[in-house]
């Protein structure tokens, strides 16, 4: 499966927002401040279309099952391996662990960076919070991290890279091309994570 390369370095890259589950309008709204043009994606057609990808948060274990039933699972991993720059947020970045270390059952991931997860890390709905996270490629300000039964990241591979820990536990993570927070910086107005992932979009075509 292959898309169109970007004409320029300047161009407006395509990304996709998964819209399977979770809160896609809100990528859509942050990645068209960020310079990009932004779609809802919920098809392999559609995924052939796009320089990039957004997986967004929601329900982890929704987003398995719908990928499957939508017949986005193997084409979307088929790209990862391929190189299509994707950034997971929340369940985005458990959908992107190549291991879970709780998982629900039968729940399936497409992968793509090598760390191990736990869901609901930080507790669950009623104990979701706000903080102010030093988030490496981020300039100026720390960014207002929204934890909605967030995530983190028990372990990483060698080629990972950590951007950010909270806590005492990592919550943000690049792999190549491939970028994941357990936070959500789509609630907060702030664009400068979507920012950061529309230039190494640039960066990869």
């Amino acid at each position: 499966m292959t898309t169109n390369p970007l004409p320029s370095a300047e161009a407006s890259p395509v990304i996709g927002v998964l819209a399977l589950q979770g809160d896609v309008r809100e990528h859509l709204i942050a990645l068209a401040a960020a310079d990009a043009v932004a779609r809802p994606v919920r098809r392999p057609e559609e995924l052939a279309e796009i320089d990039a990808l957004v997986i967004p948060g929601g329900e982890s274990t929704t987003i398995s099952k719908l990928a499957v039933l939508f017949g986005m699972m193997e084409p979307l991993r088929e790209r990862l391996r391929t190189g299509m720059p994707v950034y997971g947020t929340c369940a985005g970045l458990i959908m992107l662990a190549d291991k879970i270390l709780d998982p629900r059952s039968g729940q399936e991931t497409f992968g793509g960076i090598d760390m191990i997860v736990r869901r609901n890390a930080f507790g669950r709905q009623n104990e979701s919070f706000e903080a102010a996270v030093e988030l490496k490629g981020v300039e100026g300000d720390p960014v207002e991290g929204v934890f909605i039964r967030a995530p983190w990241v028990e372990s990483v591979g060698a080629e990972v890279e950590v951007l950010a820990e909270y806590g005492g536990h990592i919550v943000a993570v690049r792999q190549g091309n491939v970028l994941a927070t357990s936070f959500h910086p789509e609630l907060t107005g702030d664009h400068r994570v979507h920012g950061l992932f529309v230039d190494m979009v640039r960066a990869a075509s």
